[in-house]
């Protein structure tokens, strides 16, 4: 047998995984994996009451709270009148309240209502149920370095989003 050729050695070193992957699989696989965590996260929400989308609220405002829909709508990554349909259908049900701003009476701010309140620990434990779902099979060390790569290809594409 002959010596090898660069290319083929190469070729033959690489591992399954090494192969190139097309932007469009990676794509793909990305917002099918976002899809199937959604869907079982929504599932897991459904004794509380809550919709998809609707826990990012009440999480962002148990974190700060009297937040206006603007600013939910930003943090959340959503249009404003996605939110404001949210915020009123999510007052209905008695999870939020809007209130005019003490300090400047032209603001509305939303604000969890005690119901909100009590459904903080279904949606954390219903966000743990999902997680322990999605990592099953996968090492501490291969759950930190998924989450790395993904912050990584999130901070890409935010950066390349703001240049655009």
């Amino acid at each position: 047998m002959g010596k090898k050729s660069k290319a083929e050695k190469k070729a033959k070193g690489k591992k399954k995984h090494d192969i190139d992957v097309h932007a469009q699989d990676l794509a793909s696989v990305l917002v099918q994996a976002a899809r199937s965590m959604r869907t079982v996260l929504s599932r897991n929400l459904l004794e509380s009451g809550l919709y998809a989308g609707q826990d990012g609220v009440m999480l962002a405002l148990a974190e700060t709270d009297g937040l206006t829909a603007g600013v939910l709508a930003l943090k959340l990554g959503v249009k404003a009148p996605t939110m404001t349909r949210t915020i009123g259908r999510m007052e209905a049900q008695g999870f939020l309240e809007r209130r005019a701003d003490e300090e400047d009476a032209r603001l509305t701010k939303v604000y969890l209502t005690e119901v909100g309140r009590d459904r903080l620990q279904i949606i954390s434990d219903a966000g743990k149920t999902s997680e322990e779902m999605a990592t099953k099979g996968l090492t501490e060390k291969q759950i930190k370095t998924l989450m790395k790569l993904l912050r990584a290809v999130d901070g890409n594409l935010q950066s390349t989003a703001a240049v655009e």
